[in-house]
């Protein structure tokens, strides 16, 4: 049995959740500048004899466009306790029942979701997901004069405000409780104590009596880890029975699931014939059929394909329109690989897909009587 070093968890910790909120196309080119960022800090830490550098006082505690904004934490900064609470989400056998959930009111829920859904930390979050969030969000109640959050103290919850005014307070060295904002009955701040655990950056409080929705650090912190490492299992598992596939080794495969981002539709148009290609889906659950419009003529369906199948590879290859529509049968769950991730992933698996086009072509006979599939190649 090996142990595990408390700094290498928190290390890759502090990776994972970078790697899933800006989701770059290439991991490994990602990896290799977030580690030499680290590096480098280090360095000019032992040649200046500073302790690594914390990164400043960044949360971002304005939501309003017009309102300023504290500049981003430098990247490959070191942050003061990062990720101190360990979680190894494939050791959590928690079954689906033992989730928290707070009541809230179908306007509570709409009001929350409208709230978080434009910040950077939620955008890459599916809607179970951002529904577990939403019901994990405990509510505290304000009078006037509370004091929210402390400028200096450790940051450990986010709030989206239900009710109340709320002013914004800043200490400078010119000048203590400075008054640099309100809100008023929304909005919200904090969001960074979600990753964190550093000092806040400015002192909030209640004007009026008011409510607030707050949401800790290690349940977020559970929500997304757990949920990443299951949306992973769950593509391993599909991308298994893809024959195209079969080509890729362990490694390759595992970086195409972590390229994968979920994507739901319901009796609707997926893609449309005719448009720039921007990916291609693999069907998690569900069935879609394939439609081909001739000549501004109707619609003819070609086909269908259900769980464990892919589709939209077609215009990416041949670098032409999509030649056909597909549609949502119901209710559909798909894993989405857009077109750079597409190119830098499957090569391998490119030759494969260019024999898929003698089927297309039987498809088209049998639909319109005639192999005229120039729109194919």
């Amino acid at each position: 049995r090996y142990d595990v070093p408390p700094e290498l968890t928190n290390l890759l910790l502090e990776f994972t959740v970078n790697v899933m909120i800006e989701r770059p196309s290439d991991l490994v080119e990602y990896a290799a500048r977030y580690f030499s960022g680290l590096r480098d800090e280090r360095q000019r830490s032992a040649s200046s004899g500073r302790p690594p550098a914390i990164a400043e006082n960044d949360e971002a505690i304005y939501s309003d466009e017009d309102e300023p904004m504290p500049k981003p934490p430098a990247r490959f900064s070191r942050r003061k306790s990062v990720f101190a609470e360990h979680y190894d989400p494939a050791e959590d056998e928690d079954d689906e029942g033992a989730k928290v959930v707070h009541p809230k009111s179908d306007e509570q829920r709409e009001k929350l979701s409208q709230a978080v859904k434009n910040i950077l930390l939620f955008k890459s979050l599916d809607v179970p997901q951002m529904q577990e969030v939403i019901d994990a969000m405990f509510e505290r109640k304000v009078k006037p004069g509370d004091v929210v959050i402390k400028q200096g103290d450790d940051g450990d919850n986010f709030y989206v405000i239900s009710s109340g005014t709320y002013e914004i307070f800043v200490n400078t060295d010119r000048e203590q409780d400075k008054l640099v904002g309100k809100y008023e009955g929304s909005g919200s701040f904090g969001e960074l104590a979600l990753m964190y655990n550093m000092p806040r950056a400015a002192t909030i409080k209640a004007v009026t009596e008011g409510a607030l929705w707050a949401m800790n650090r290690q349940t977020f912190r559970r929500i997304v880890l757990k949920s990443a490492f299951k949306k992973r299992k769950e593509y391993e598992n599909l991308l298994e029975k893809v024959p195209m596939l079969k080509s890729l080794n362990s490694y390759e495969r595992m970086n195409l699931c972590d390229a994968l981002m979920p994507r739901s539709y319901k009796d609707e148009l997926i893609i449309k014939q005719g448009d720039d290609a921007d990916g291609m889906y693999f069907i998690e659950d569900g069935t879609v059929r394939i439609c081909v419009k001739k000549d501004g003529g109707n619609e003819t369906e070609v086909s269908r394909i259900s769980k464990g199948g892919y589709f939209g590879e077609l215009a990416l290859l041949t670098k032409k329109p999509r030649a056909a529509s597909v549609y949502a049968v119901g209710a559909v769950k798909l894993a989405f690989l857009d077109v750079s991730a597409f190119e830098r992933l499957l090569g391998p698996c490119k030759e494969i897909m260019m024999r898929n086009i003698d089927q297309y072509e039987e498809q088209m006979i049998q639909a319109f009587g005639s192999k005229d599939v120039k729109d194919l190649r």
